[in-house]
């Protein structure tokens, strides 16, 4: 049955992916939903500027609902946007969570909190198998943010390939970065109009992760 979604949306490859799963599937996107710093400079996923998620949504035809928190008052930002959600008939969230229990578990939570529908389309399948589709289905992902404790910043900047991959996995790194190892930024593919016109700058360092800069050309 369709259904109308918001997506919890990252800027990423993973919710890029589910979202387009989703599509596919015949549901109906509303809006995107991403959490922003309390200065609502970027966003607290992958560190991402507004302006770029901005021209995401605006590819992808739709608005882009922000919330600002800390991680203290993040759970209950989140739970009072579902509700918002909910509130205006929208049926379920989209997730791009793939096999992290703790994180499917507090998206349940919440989503109960709000009594709104729950949908991973990625959920439990191979990690290199949903890569491949990724790169198979043309969509372009570009790694921003490497945690330097687990990955060398060299990989700032390179786009997804199957060469990426081989490289990632060669070196014993889960070339999904599911656990945090490094986020992505999508810059085009299928659930755009047109490319996102990012152009990439200097590396921040904050803390033990580096940062590549992201802006619109």
């Amino acid at each position: 049955m369709q259904k109308t979604f918001v997506m919890s949306w990252s800027g990423g490859k993973d919710s890029a992916l589910a979202y387009y799963r989703a599509v596919l599937d015949g549901n109906v996107p509303v809006a995107l939903l991403t959490m922003f710093e309390e200065d609502g400079s970027k966003s607290r996923s992958h560190g991402l500027p507004l302006e770029i998620m901005e021209a995401q949504a605006e590819r992808m035809g739709l608005p882009l609902r922000i919330g600002k928190a800390d991680w203290n008052n993040y759970e209950k930002e989140f739970i009072s946007l579902l509700k918002n959600f909910k509130s205006e008939g929208i049926d379920m969230g989209v997730y791009g969570d793939i096999d992290l229990e703790d994180h499917r578990a507090w998206v349940q939570k919440v989503s109960k909190e709000a009594d709104i529908e729950v949908s991973h389309p990625l959920w439990g399948e191979p990690r290199r198998n949903l890569l491949e589709e990724l790169i198979a289905e043309g969509f372009k992902a570009v790694i921003t943010v490497v945690d330097t404790a687990r990955m060398d910043p060299k990989f700032l900047g390179r786009e997804f390939t199957l060469e990426l991959i081989e490289e990632l996995e060669a070196l014993g790194i889960d070339a999904c970065g599911e656990e945090g190892e490094f986020h992505t930024v999508i810059v085009d593919g299928p659930i755009f109009v047109e490319a996102v016109p990012a152009v990439f700058g200097e590396v921040i360092e904050a803390g033990q992760y580096r940062v590549l800069e992201v802006k619109l050309q």
